[in-house]
């Protein structure tokens, strides 16, 4: 499974056709490839990005015979909420809530979860919390649940620096910033996080339509809020955050890996994160890849994949 730089994707390619489905609270815009038959993998993405992280891992996925989901997460793209009155939330038990929303609609009973930063985040809490949904874990940075209950405890200076986006939110200030210009903030996490990756103005600009989505400021807010218990939940989703604040273990096969070049998240061995993962688990270190790791990096997380999907 190996692409040379000239016949990866180009900045102008998208990932379409796009289509619409209804589940839960959402219309979920996603783009489908592969047999209907086969098993089934769920791409989920990550902020600021979109479902082009995975313009090269889906083809890749499909051509070895699965069926690829690559959902917007809400508040990106066309995905859109069918009631205004609905919370904007960003929370992770909402992002949570709508994988396993979107499996029912499409009536797919397990597969593969494989996702980085938000993205990973859902397919952890869909591995910990319904494992009996989850062929296996393909996961960026490991063990995402968040600990809210101790998340006010400091960091060394070192690790808070990386984070200046995330105090930036939690003001009035931050959230006019981005609604102001997100591409413009888009631009220097990419910079900071991937320092390897050099995407061009055409990448930038396909991925930015995404967060024109009108709920995407709020939800984006929300999230980053609520993770430091600084913001309140929906109710709606008290008994999955109340199960998530147990910071349950994840029991199916799982893959995780790291970049060396990841300019937010620091890579380990993945041993700091072990005791959360019971079944069989490898972690792996991608070399020179940052934080979009899928994109920078699609045959080893496409690899990884298929290696979960082949041990079922």
């Amino acid at each position: 499974m190996n692409l040379s730089a000239d016949s990866r994707a180009s900045s102008a390619q998208r990932l379409e056709p796009l289509r619409q489905i209804d589940a839960g609270v959402l219309s979920i815009a996603y783009h489908e490839a592969g047999p209907a038959d086969g098993p089934a993998v769920m791409l989920l993405h990550g902020f600021p990005y979109d479902i082009h992280s995975y313009v090269d891992v889906a083809p890749l996925l499909a051509a070895q015979g699965c069926r690829v989901i690559v959902p917007y997460l809400r508040g990106y793209g066309p995905t859109r909420f069918h009631d205004a009155a609905t919370p904007r939330s960003g929370e992770q038990a909402a992002i949570g809530a709508d994988l396993m929303a979107l499996m029912d609609a499409l009536s797919i009973p397990r597969a593969v979860f494989a996702g980085y930063d938000w993205g990973g985040r859902a397919a952890c809490i869909g591995a910990a919390l319904w494992p009996e949904r989850c062929i296996g874990l393909v996961s960026v940075n490991s063990y995402l649940i968040q600990d809210i209950a101790n998340a006010l405890a400091p960091a060394p200076p070192a690790r808070e620096v990386p984070l200046w986006y995330q105090w930036y939110f939690q003001i009035e200030r931050g959230r006019a910033g981005l609604a102001a210009d997100r591409r413009g903030i888009t631009r220097i996490l990419w910079e900071q996080w991937s320092p390897n990756w050099h995407f061009d103005e055409a990448m930038l600009e396909r991925t930015s339509i995404a967060h024109d989505n009108p709920d995407y400021v709020d939800i984006v807010i929300h999230s980053y809020r609520h993770r430091y218990g600084l913001a309140e939940g929906d109710p709606s989703y008290a008994d999955i955050q109340h199960r998530l604040a147990t910071l349950p273990p994840i029991t199916v096969p799982a893959i995780t890996l790291d970049g060396d070049a990841d300019g937010v998240a620091r890579v380990t061995d993945g041993s700091p994160s072990a005791a959360k993962f019971t079944g069989r688990r490898i972690h792996r270190v991608i070399p020179g890849a940052g934080h979009n790791l899928p994109q920078e990096e699609p045959e080893a997380f496409a690899a990884a994949v298929m290696e979960v999907v082949g041990a079922q």
